[in-house]
């Protein structure tokens, strides 16, 4: 139920933005932006899901960036009907989204995931050992 919830935040939040950046000052149609909404919130919420446990909310918030950037230069170049450039467009959204992403990412860490903050998650560069050893064969035979 809680990733059902978490998809639902995340709709919610994407749609909210794409209708006010892209519906309200570009006079995009509310059935193209549901189009968008759709496919940004299915690829942004499993991308959730995989890696924002294993890289952290910053990086996650940057690989949100460019998926938004992308998925709404790419919807919008065959949907959007605009006298502005979709590539303008794309870029503004996508910093609304990724501004409500870092937001949207704190919630799914504390209340998705069960165990992301845990040490045992994470690679820590402190806790890498090496081996080191002196060799005990110090070149002589002793069976001559």
């Amino acid at each position: 139920m809680k990733y059902i919830l978490a998809l639902f935040i995340k709709f919610a939040l994407t749609t909210g933005i794409l209708w006010i950046t892209l519906g309200m000052v570009l006079n995009i149609s509310f059935s193209n932006l549901m189009i968008t909404s759709l496919i940004l919130t299915v690829a942004a919420f499993a991308g959730d899901m995989l890696i924002l446990p294993k890289i952290g909310n910053i990086a996650a918030a940057v690989g949100d960036f460019a998926l938004a950037y992308l998925v709404i230069w790419g919807v919008g170049s065959f949907l959007y009907d605009s006298l502005l450039s979709v590539d303008a467009a794309a870029l503004i959204t996508a910093f609304f989204i990724t501004i409500s992403e870092l937001v949207y990412h704190r919630y799914l860490r504390h209340f998705v995931f069960d165990h992301a903050d845990k040490n045992e998650n994470h690679v820590h560069p402190g806790n890498m050992q090496t081996e080191a050893s002196e060799e005990f064969y110090d070149g002589k035979d002793k069976n001559k």
